[in-house]
This record gives structure tokens, C-alpha cells and sequence, in this order.
């Protein structure tokens, strides 16, 4: 697989051209299209994307294996795809290394007719570290050469849920953000870091979640930089006691620094979830307090397990919010987490949670809320 990149990218500076793999020359021109409004996807491989709900979809990030007919298809509906960026921080903190680093990933991108990339860094780093500075001088850096090399391209980039240094992420967001053109908020895994009672708790709890934007925004971050990750998926927890209550205790699994964690658990897809839920022994319940649904199980061997996710309710909540504030957009992790089956009831289901992502734009008027 190196070896190939690495081909590809030698034959693009050598000043050979790709070949168009699309059936129309122009499918292969970078998107020029600004969307006011960001429906930012992530894919990470197989053919789900061919059940999306393209009415809606501005930027697919590829996460998985390189698609060329998902490109095609994706510029047909002037969408773009971006690639994945992912690099150890130790090895850019060299000036030199940084810029061949960035220089690699143009070139990739123009040789597979791509339009941008998503930088998705998410290491721990000390504030005032080297890092810490390498970091938001990759982010301008690699901003400033895409532009320049792929006109109409889009760089974004991924931050936790909130900026309060979340996993010891301590990052310059308010100078990355001036730098890229868009920061994808990863409004789940909340539970990273558990610091009070080990117990299993939502996914995204709307107040915690809203707070966090009110957060970035107060750190005058533009609003229209802000693009709020969902997740379509959930978290299920074995209970090592569930109370009368419903309160799930779970084994304490520490994370940086943390004693307990949602590492305790183990993510399952929504697909997943809409199929175990109505032989659960309980049913749909909902948290009033964190705004979000969950139930509860018993597994083969007798052991109860508490599922906590979004559905189309909750996750319609935070897309009021998304129109109340006027951020950029919204997205989630990942598109390919639904049941694209040919299933009346699993499409009914998928149908909804594409639609709860743009609640807010057929009902929040600017003067409600």
C-alpha cells in the first residue's frame, strides 16, 4: 500500500497526470461549491455511501480504502471527498519534516481528484509543549497549501467535544481554528474521562454538550467554523450492579489520567441497537436530565447490560441548537453505522436519522429558542 502511495505521488511530481476514472472529464475538477450549510460525513469504506442521503451531504471524509467511483459520484452531486490525516506530532515538529509531510498529502489528494483533507490529530499535548506549537503550525500550513495547490479545496480539523484540555488535549483551538476553514467538534465520547461515580451515563448528554459550544464560541471562535459531530452509534456497559433506580455500575477502566472511563463499554452501531432494543428487557427508556435514550438487557449468560445512544429525538435537540447559533453545519461518526438494508422498518429507521440532521432547518425560525 506504500509502495503504490508512494508511486503515485513520485508520478505527480514528476508531472505526470492521473487518469480520470469518471465517465464525465469534468467529475474530476475539485468542487467549487461553497455550502452554506455543512452536512460533513464520515465513510470509512464498502459501498453504504451509495444509500446516503445525498440531498443533504456536502463533504464526505474518507476514512476508509480510496473509492474512485465514490469520488465520481460524490463531485456529481457537488459534494466533496477529503482525506484522512492522521500523523505522530513528534514527526512534525521539525519544520522540514512538516512541509514534506504536507506536500505528501497534495499530492495524493490531486492524484485521486480529491478536494481537501481532514486533519484528525487526536494525540495528548501539553500546552507551550514543541507539539503544541507544531500542531497549529501544521494546521496553517497545510491550510495555506491546499488552498494555494487545489483551489476550492477544504481543510478541516477535529477537536474534542469541548476545549477544556478533554483527554489532555490542550491545543491552541482558537488559532487553529482561525487557520483551517472548518473544526469538526466530536460531540461523543463524552465519557472519556470519567472523573466522579463509575457509571454508565449518556453518549453525549445534550447539557454538557451544549455547554461545551457555548465554550468554543466564547473563546471567539467564528460560529460559522463550527461544525457538531453526532454519534450514531451507542455505548453498552455490563452492570456490576444495576440499582432500583437504574443506575448501572461499571468496571473502572482508568483513561489518561482518569479512574473510569467509557472504555468500559464497548461501542455498538445503531444498526445494532434499533435490533437488540425491542427484545430488551426493558425497552426505549429516556433521561430527562441528559436529554438522551437508553435500556437495558440481560446477555446469554444472565449479566445486564445498560445501552446508552442517540436516536433521531436527541440528536434533533442538538440540531436546534445548530440553527439557534448559526454554526456552520453538522455531521456524524459515521455514516456507514445505519441498517441499509432493504427492510421497510430499518429504512424507515435510517430515513429518520438522516432527517433529524437537518430538524432545524425546516423547523427553528432565528426568533425560537
Amino acid at each position: 500500500m506504500w509502495l503504490a502511495v508512494s508511486l503515485v505521488v513520485a508520478l505527480t511530481l514528476s508531472g505526470s497526470s492521473a487518469v480520470c476514472p469518471c465517465k464525465q472529464e469534468e467529475l474530476c475538477q475539485p468542487v467549487q461549491q461553497q455550502h452554506e450549510f455543512e452536512v460533513f460525513v464520515f465513510d470509512v469504506g464498502g459501498k453504504a455511501w451509495k444509500f446516503y442521503d445525498w440531498s443533504h451531504v456536502t463533504t464526505i471524509a474518507a476514512f476508509g480504502k480510496y473509492d474512485a467511483e465514490l469520488m465520481c459520484y460524490a463531485h456529481s452531486k457537488g459534494a466533496r471527498l477529503v482525506l484522512k490525516g492522521d500523523v505522530p506530532l513528534s514527526d512534525i515538529v521539525d519544520d522540514s519534516k512538516r512541509t514534506a509531510w504536507i506536500t505528501e498529502k497534495v499530492n495524493l489528494a490531486k492524484s485521486q481528484f480529491m478536494d481537501g483533507i481532514n486533519l484528525d490529530i487526536e494525540q495528548a499535548v501539553e500546552e507551550s509543549s514543541p507539539e503544541y506549537y507544531a500542531l497549529t503550525a501544521l494546521v496553517k500550513e497545510a491550510t495555506e497549501t491546499f488552498h494555494r495547490e487545489i483551489p476550492g479545496s477544504q481543510v478541516s480539523f477535529d477537536v474534542a467535544w469541548s476545549p477544556k484540555c478533554i483527554d489532555k488535549r490542550c491545543y491552541d483551538y482558537k488559532a487553529i481554528a482561525d487557520s483551517c476553514d472548518l473544526l469538526f467538534v466530536m460531540s461523543y465520547d463524552e465519557q472519556s474521562q470519567i472523573w466522579g461515580d463509575c457509571i454508565a451515563t449518556a453518549n453525549a448528554p445534550l447539557n454538557q454538550t451544549l455547554t461545551a459550544y457555548d465554550q468554543y464560541l466564547g473563546m471567539k471562535i467564528d460560529s460559522k467554523k463550527l461544525v457538531m459531530g453526532v454519534p450514531w452509534y451507542g455505548y453498552d456497559y455490563l452492570c456490576l450492579n444495576l440499582s432500583q433506580e437504574g443506575i448501572c455500575t461499571i468496571p473502572k477502566v482508568p483513561f489518561r489520567g482518569a479512574p473510569c472511563s467509557d472504555a468500559s463499554g464497548k461501542q455498538i452501531p445503531y444498526s445494532t441497537i434499533m435490533k437488540q432494543i425491542n427484545s430488551s428487557m426493558s425497552g426505549r427508556l429516556w433521561d430527562e436530565i441528559q436529554q438522551a435514550p437508553y435500556y437495558n438487557y440481560k446477555d446469554g449468560k444472565g449479566d445486564i447490560h445498560q445501552v446508552w445512544y442517540d436516536d433521531p429525538e436527541s440528536i434533533s435537540l442538538k440540531a436546534a441548537y445548530v440553527g439557534q447559533r448559526s454554526l456552520r453545519g453538522i455531521g456524524m461518526w459515521n455514516g456507514n453505522l445505519l441498517d441499509y438494508s432493504d427492510d421497510p422498518v430499518a429504512q424507515q429507521q435510517s430515513a429518520e436519522m438522516w432527517n433529524a440532521l437537518i430538524w432545524k432547518k425546516m423547523y427553528i425560525p432565528d426568533n425560537v429558542l
